[in-house]
This record gives structure tokens, C-alpha cells and sequence, in this order.
């Protein structure tokens, strides 16, 4: 079984232009993110799927793989299954190219299941939501779950919603970090968008929606992104 780890990288981001490329500690963030992955005991290889000339250039400057993809595509996931397409593997692993200190054992743990279950064809990460502006926060996407750790639904609004104040629900935010068996993942790139989907602008949703399980793997460790100048800011006072 060949398990490959790509991560989808594009400069012109929206709120942080060419963000793949600032430098955290000395290193830019997409390579800090490569070296990451490649910590994985599980991902045999690693590839940056880029639309950038200079994101490409730096990734081989420091011993990275990288692939050059097309610029129309709208997101990071058809940018996946493009590289996807052109390469050998039965497991492909979404990492996002904005978590420059992603723990490569959350990498492990959403890998295993699909390992240990030939039937399952995407898993996911989720963590216990622990900062309460988190719960409300649009930004962070919340995910509900069956007894057998598969998802319900994804939202951006509170979920579940506490309507009898006697019971305390648990949250659980949603870590962005994609397994998909390479063969479903081809065949939902070529799926339409959902309404779901399209509401919410949360592209798991329409895997829900067109009837896949998304097994939903619990961590204690959190990932951060870096998708604004604060966030960036924030991290390189912590590091």
C-alpha cells in the first residue's frame, strides 16, 4: 500500500498573499509544513502541489517534491485530485499548506483508519473545543459525530445547539486534514457541488451529502493555521 501526502499550495491567497512563502523562524512556511509531513511513520512520500513558479523553485531548493498544476483550478481539492491523477498511491493524505507545525502523529491517526477499514474511503480530524469564543466563531468549523466516530454534519454555526441549559453539550471543532482512498477521491472531484456545500462553502459536506461516510478521528493536539498577518504574528511570538 503506497500512501502519499500532498499538499495543495498557491500564492495567491486572498488575506495573505504568497503566504507559502513567508518565513517562520528562519524557514519558510511551506517547508516548514514538508518537513512536517515527512515525519510521518505511515506516508511514503511527499508532494507540493503548486500553481506558483516560485513556490515550485523553492520547494526543490530545499530538497522537496513538488508538481506544477493548473491556475484555474477554484479549490484545493481540485488541485488534489489533479496531482493525484499523475501519480502511483492507494491513499492520498490533504495536508494544509497553511500549518507549519502540524503534528505528523494527528497525520498518523487520521491515516489508520482507513488502513484498518477497506471499506472506508475519507477520515478526518476533530478536537474538544475547549475555548468557548471557539464554539461561535464562523471561522472555526464544528463537527457532530455517530456512536462509530462517523460525521454527522459540518457547520459553521453551533452545533449541537443547547437548547435545555440543564445539559451540557460537548464540541468539537474540525481539524482540516483530508485522508481520501485515491479512487473515491478521483471520482468526487468529478461530483457537482451541493447545496450544503454551497451554503455552508464547506466542501465535506458534499461528500455527506452524496451518501460517504467521513470517519472522525478524535486528537488532543491542535493544529493552528496561519491564514491572516495576526495569525502569523501570533505564532511567531509562541515560537
Amino acid at each position: 500500500m503506497i500512501i502519499t501526502g500532498i499538499i495543495p499550495a498557491r500564492y495567491a491567497s486572498t488575506r495573505l498573499p504568497g503566504k507559502p512563502l513567508i518565513d517562520i523562524a528562519g524557514k519558510p512556511m511551506i517547508q516548514r509544513v514538508y518537513e512536517q509531513v515527512s515525519k510521518s511513520k505511515l506516508i511514503n512520500d511527499v508532494i507540493v502541489a503548486t500553481d506558483n513558479k516560485r513556490i515550485f523553485d523553492c520547494v526543490i531548493k530545499f530538497g522537496g517534491t513538488a508538481i506544477m498544476t493548473s491556475v484555474k483550478h477554484k479549490t484545493g481539492t481540485d488541485r488534489l485530485c489533479e496531482a493525484a491523477g499523475n501519480i502511483k498511491s492507494n491513499i492520498i493524505v490533504n495536508i494544509q499548506g497553511d500549518e507549519p507545525f502540524i503534528d505528523y502523529r494527528n497525520i498518523d491517526r487520521a491515516i489508520q483508519p482507513l488502513i484498518d477499514d477497506s471499506r472506508l474511503n475519507v477520515s478526518t480530524l476533530a478536537i474538544k473545543i475547549k475555548d468557548k469564543k471557539e464554539i461561535e466563531d464562523p471561522n472555526e468549523v464544528k463537527v457532530v459525530f455517530d456512536n462509530n466516530f462517523n460525521a454527522l454534519y459540518f457547520s459553521r454555526s453551533v452545533v449541537p445547539f443547547n437548547r435545555d441549559s440543564d445539559i451540557q453539550p460537548v464540541y468539537y471543532k474540525h481539524i482540516g486534514l483530508y485522508v481520501f482512498k485515491k479512487k473515491y477521491l478521483l471520482k468526487f472531484g468529478k461530483t457537482r457541488q451541493t447545496k450544503l456545500e454551497n451554503t455552508e462553502k464547506l466542501e465535506q459536506l458534499r461528500i455527506l451529502e452524496t451518501g460517504e461516510r467521513i470517519r472522525v478521528v478524535i486528537t488532543n493536539k491542535d493544529s493552528v493555521s496561519i491564514d491572516t498577518l495576526y495569525d502569523l504574528q501570533k505564532v511567531l511570538r509562541t515560537k
